[in-house]
C-alpha cells in the first residue's frame, strides 16, 4: 500500500471552501477524478493506493463501492455551490487506480451518470478509465462506450514474458492486442502504457514492447521510467540481491529508443513521459493538471484542488466508505501552498510540456538561466527567442536538472 498521505491542515467536516478559490474561478476548467482502489494481484513495483480483496478487511466492499462513490460526487457538488463557485461542467473525468474494470461496468456507468447528474460534462467531454488487458470483455467495454466513456488506457507495461514476471502482471503479452481491437469495435480511443528499466530487460526487449504497441494502433503511448519505491516488492528483491538495480544509463537509452520510434510511427510528444498521433488524441485530463485546473478526486487517497486548494481523502476504503456514508467530508487534510510552493510548482509542470514554460513567469535568476541551457543543448533556441523554454530531447532526459537550473536551486 502507498505511503503516508501528506500532515497538512485539518479539513473541515462540512468540506467548505475559503473565498479565495472564487477568484478567477470562471477561467479555470474543471475535471473529476475517480479512485477505484481495487487490484485482482499487487504489482511488485507499485506503491499506489490500491488493495486486493484479502487487504480489504471488514467496512468496505467492491460490491457498494461505486454507491459510496457516487454519494461523495453528490456531496463534492453541494460543497462547490455552498463555497459560491460558478456552475462549471466537467471537461475530463479519469477513472483511474487500482483496475478500474475489475468493477462491473454498470458500476463504472453509474459512477459517470453521478458525474453528470452532479455537475454535467461539457459537449466532447473526454472520459477515461484504465484497465488492465484481462480486466475487460467487448461486452463490458461496450457498456462504457455507451454510458459516454471515450478512452481507455490498457495497462501493458511490456510485451516481454520475463519483464512482465518481474513487474508481477498478470495478464498474456497477447491479450493486449485482443483488448484494444475490442476497445476500437466499441468506438474508444486507446491508449497503451509502457515501462522502461525493469530489471534483467534489455534494450531489445524494450524495443519489441515499442513495436508490439505501435503494430495495435494505439492513438496515445505513454512510456515511464520505472522508479524503485521504498516498501514494494520490488524494493525488497533489489536490496536482496535477486535482481539488479535500475541504472539511469539504461533509462536514457531507452528513453532516445522510445522518442525513434515513436516519432518514425507518426506519434510526437507533447509531454516528456508521453506521446499522441496529433493534439486531439493527447490526454486532455492530465493537461488539465498539469496547466493548474481545478478537479474533485473522489474516492479514497484521491486528491483534489480548487483555487489552489488542495485536500486529500482517507485512504483506506473502509475509513472512506464511514466517512460519506455519515455525511462527512472525507478528507484527511488539506493546504494552500504559499506564492513560492506556487512558483515552484508551476516551473516544474510547464517546464515539460511541449508547448513549454513561458519565460516572463520566470523570475530574473530564471531568465538568466536560458541562456546556458540553451548552450547546453537543453533548450530549443527558437522557442527561447520566442519567449517560451521548451526542452529539447537531451533536455527531456535532464528534465529536473533544466528545472533546478531555471529555479536557481
Amino acid at each position: 500500500m502507498a505511503g503516508a498521505l501528506p500532515l497538512g491542515d485539518p479539513a473541515p467536516a462540512d468540506g467548505t471552501l475559503p473565498p479565495t478559490v472564487l477568484d478567477g474561478a470562471g477561467e479555470r476548467p474543471f475535471s473529476v477524478y475517480v479512485h477505484i482502489p481495487f487490484c485482482a494481484v499487487r504489482c511488485g513495483y507499485c506503491d499506489f493506493n490500491t488493495y486486493t480483496a484479502q487487504e480489504l478487511g471488514h467496512g468496505s466492499s467492491q460490491d457498494t463501492y461505486a454507491a459510496a462513490v457516487c454519494r461523495e460526487i453528490g456531496f463534492g457538488a453541494a460543497v462547490l455551490e455552498a463555497s459560491g463557485l460558478p456552475a462549471r461542467r466537467a471537461g475530463t473525468v479519469f477513472f483511474g487506480g487500482g483496475t478500474p474494470t475489475l468493477l462491473p461496468a454498470a458500476d463504472l456507468a453509474a459512477v459517470l451518470g453521478a458525474v453528470r447528474d452532479a455537475w454535467g460534462l461539457e459537449p466532447g467531454a473526454e472520459v477515461t478509465t484504465e484497465a488492465n488487458p484481462d480486466s475487460v470483455t467487448p461486452e463490458s467495454l461496450r457498456t462504457l462506450a455507451e454510458a459516454g466513456f471515450t478512452r481507455v488506457s490498457f495497462g501493458m507495461q511490456s510485451a516481454v514474458p520475463h519483464v512482465l514476471k518481474v513487474l508481477d502482471r498478470t495478464h498474456r503479452p497477447e491479450r493486449v492486442g485482443q483488448a484494444v481491437s475490442w476497445a476500437r469495435e466499441a468506438g474508444l480511443e486507446v491508449s497503451v502504457d509502457l515501462i522502461y528499466g525493469t530489471p534483467g530487460e534489455s534494450l531489445e526487449d524494450w524495443r519489441r514492447s515499442l513495436e508490439e504497441a505501435l503494430s495495435y494502433g494505439p492513438d496515445h503511448i505513454s512510456a515511464y521510467a520505472l522508479i524503485i519505491e521504498e516498501g514494494t516488492r520490488l524494493a525488497a528483491r533489489i536490496r536482496r540481491g535477486e535482481v539488479p538495480d535500475i541504472d539511469d544509463d539504461d533509462h536514457a537509452d531507452k528513453y532516445l529508443l522510445a522518442e525513434e520510434l515513436l516519432t518514425a510511427a507518426g506519434f510526437g510528444w507533447y509531454e516528456v513521459s508521453n506521446w499522441s498521433r496529433d493534439e486531439a488524441t493527447r490526454c486532455r485530463h492530465n493537461l488539465a493538471y498539469w496547466s493548474g485546473g481545478d478537479w474533485w478526486g473522489a474516492g479514497p487517497g484521491a486528491h483534489s484542488h480548487v483555487g489552489g486548494v488542495r485536500w486529500w481523502n482517507v485512504k483506506h476504503p473502509a475509513a472512506y466508505q464511514q466517512r460519506v456514508d455519515s455525511g462527512a467530508s472525507p478528507a484527511a487534510g488539506r493546504e494552500t501552498p504559499d506564492a513560492e510552493a506556487r512558483y515552484l510548482e508551476e516551473a516544474m509542470l510547464l517546464t515539460r510540456i511541449v508547448e513549454g514554460l513561458p519565460a516572463a513567469r520566470l523570475r530574473p535568476e530564471g531568465r538568466r538561466a536560458i541562456a546556458g541551457l540553451i548552450a547546453d543543448g537543453l533548450v530549443e533556441p527558437a522557442a527561447a527567442f520566442a519567449g517560451r523554454v521548451v526542452l529539447t530531447l537531451q533536455g527531456r532526459l535532464l528534465a529536473d536538472a533544466v528545472v533546478r537550473r531555471l529555479l536557481d536551486f
